[in-house]
This record gives C-alpha cells, sequence and structure tokens, in this order.
C-alpha cells in the first residue's frame, strides 16, 4: 500500500485509473449515507436510553462502536467524491474494522447480568467471570486490529512486506473476535439448555422468576443472539476479506461489504437498541451487577429488591 503521499494530490477520476485508487469501486453515496444516518440515530437512541437507565456499561461499548461506525461511513463518503484520497481511506479500514469489537463488549456484560437472573448453580462460571474473559479477549482483538493496522498504514509502495505484517496482525485480531464469538456462544447455548433442563434449580426470587417468564424477556434474549451471530458473520467475512490482501476481489466488492459489514452491524446494533436492557431487564439491571469488592463474610452481599410497596431484602452472591 502506498502512503508517502496522500494519492489525491496528484490523481482524480479524470486523470487517474480506478485500479490506483484505494479501493476498486466508487462507494455508494446513498448506501454509505444511509448507514452512516442510521448509526447516528441509533446513537441518539442509546445516549437517551443510558440516560434513562444508567446502563453505563452497556452504553460504553455502543458508544464506541456507533461512533466509530459513524466516521467510518463518514470516511467511505469521502472516497465516493474521490476514491485516491488516502485519510479517508484509513477512516473507512480502520474505524469499521475496530468498531465491531466495542459492540462485542456491551454484549458479553450482558450474561453475566443473565447467569444471575436464571441461577448461578446451574452455570459453569461465575457471573464475573464471562464479563472477564471475555471483556479480555475482545480487548486483545482490538489491539491487534488497531495495531495492523497503524502498521499497514505506514508502509510505502515498496514495503510490501511491512504492509502484508500489518494485515497479519489484523487478521489475527479479527480470527481472536471470531473464535471469542464462537466460544461466547458456545457458553450461551450451554447455559440455556441446563436452564431448560433444570427448572428446579433456578432463581426462585418472585421479581426474576417473573421476569425470565415475561414476553419482552425473551425478545431481549433473542434480539441478543440475532446480535451476536450478525457480528460473528461479519467478523469471518473480514478474515476472508483481509485473507486475500486489500486488492483482492473479495475487498473491493462493494455489494457483499455492505451486506455482510453494513447490514450485519446495523441489525446487531438495531437488536441492541430496539431490545435495551434497561428496559428488558424490568428495573433489575443494577442489582444483577457483580463487583470485585466482596462483603464482610466474603461469599454474600446484601441487595435490595423491590417487590411491592416494600423493600425486601435477600441474599445473593456478590459475583
Amino acid at each position: 500500500m502506498s502512503n508517502s503521499t496522500d494519492s489525491s494530490d496528484y490523481c482524480t477520476l479524470d486523470t487517474c485509473p480506478i485500479t490506483e485508487a484505494y479501493v476498486y469501486y466508487i462507494p455508494s453515496l446513498a448506501g454509505n449515507a444511509f448507514y452512516l444516518a442510521f448509526f447516528a440515530v441509533l446513537l441518539a437512541a442509546q445516549v437517551v436510553l443510558a440516560i434513562r437507565y444508567r446502563t453505563w456499561g452497556y452504553f460504553a461499548g455502543l458508544f464506541g462502536g456507533l461512533v466509530l461506525e459513524i466516521i467510518g461511513y463518514a470516511g467511505r463518503l469521502q472516497l465516493h467524491s474521490n476514491p485516491f484520497r488516502f485519510n479517508s481511506y484509513l477512516e473507512y479500514l480502520i474505524c469499521l474494522t475496530i468498531g465491531p469489537a466495542f459492540l462485542s463488549a456491551s454484549i458479553y456484560i450482558c450474561l453475566g447480568r443473565i447467569v444471575i437472573i436464571y441461577g448461578e448453580s446451574i452455570s459453569r462460571l461465575r457471573p464475573k467471570t464471562y464479563t472477564i474473559v471475555f471483556v479480555t479477549c475482545d480487548l486483545i482483538s482490538l489491539i491487534l486490529q488497531a495495531a495492523g493496522g497503524a502498521i499497514t498504514s505506514i508502509a510505502d509502495a515498496d514495503q510490501y512486506d511491512l504492509a502484508q505484517n500489518g494485515i497479519n496482525i489484523m487478521i489475527a485480531g479479527l480470527a481472536s473476535q471470531v473464535v471469542s464469538l464462537a466460544l461466547f456462544m458456545a457458553l450461551c447455548l450451554d447455559y440455556a439448555w441446563k436452564v431448560h433442563k433444570n427448572p428446579h434449580e433456578l432463581n426462585t426470587e418472585p421479581r426474576m422468576r417473573d421476569l425470565h417468564q415475561s414476553r419482552h424477556w425473551k425478545a431481549f434474549l433473542a434480539s441478543l443472539a440475532i446480535a451476536t451471530l450478525a457480528i460473528f458473520v461479519r467478523s469471518v467475512f473480514r478474515v476472508a476479506e483481509l485473507k486475500g490482501g486489500f486488492h483482492s476481489s473479495l475487498a473491493n466488492n462493494q455489494v457483499l461489504f455492505m451486506v455482510l459489514e453494513g447490514a450485519m452491524i446495523a441489525i446487531a446494533v438495531l437488536c441492541l437498541t430496539a431490545f435495551h436492557p434497561g428496559v428488558c431487564f424490568d428495573g433489575l439491571w443494577d442489582q444483577t451487577k457483580w463487583s470485585f469488592r466482596r462483603s464482610r463474610d466474603g461469599e454474600m452481599q446484601l441487595i435490595s429488591v423491590h417487590a411491592g410497596p416494600e423493600a425486601k431484602i435477600e441474599r445473593v452472591d456478590s459475583d
């Protein structure tokens, strides 16, 4: 990849062939504008929902991911007018590559809370372990993708090996994301099976029992599954895309990109917004959080669960 000089300094569509551009097609104006506007609207909705329900941890990942998606599609809109602009290409490439890692983090923090709703006794891992392990995997994936993008961006045209090393690091980051998502889905399915097979061992606290029998809770679980699968499909596509290099036919297929990148992430974020945990947890989002600090007995802490006009004090695991 040549980047020692921005090719927009001397190339336009009138003076240079499209094969000299950073992408071998003219990015769609309508399609990219739609995605930019779509993600901007969902970002505004997430801000309102976070303020209303104080779901800050969930919001943090979605905020980072949506901001990166917006910047990425802004870069693609700039490429529509001039596909030779290197800075716009970097905006698109780096932001849209690493953005979904932030979205995955929001999904990961939900599983530990779901386990608390149903009951920890049938879970293979503690609620906090799910969050710590998968968010750590997500962070590693993010670092690898960002580092690979940075290395690739500084490689000149005659530094093929350096550029390829950057691509390989990005692929490693995306591949690690695919693996962590696959493991996450496997553990979710395993826990769902245990919930189905062991109804007598589920949490019997009235509010939590009522919650996991409600329609909006089941809709939340379905939306979370769809979002996870959509990000997984997108990540598999990006691994295959980068494996062939930036100038491969797959990396320059706009239709596949708009469907397997744009549409998959749009579906994921729509699910994570329409079925927001602040609404679907029915006021139990704060009650299902875990802390690194343990209570005096080392295992238990008191939480207040409001059931009717008076508060009922229950003991639950501090994880």
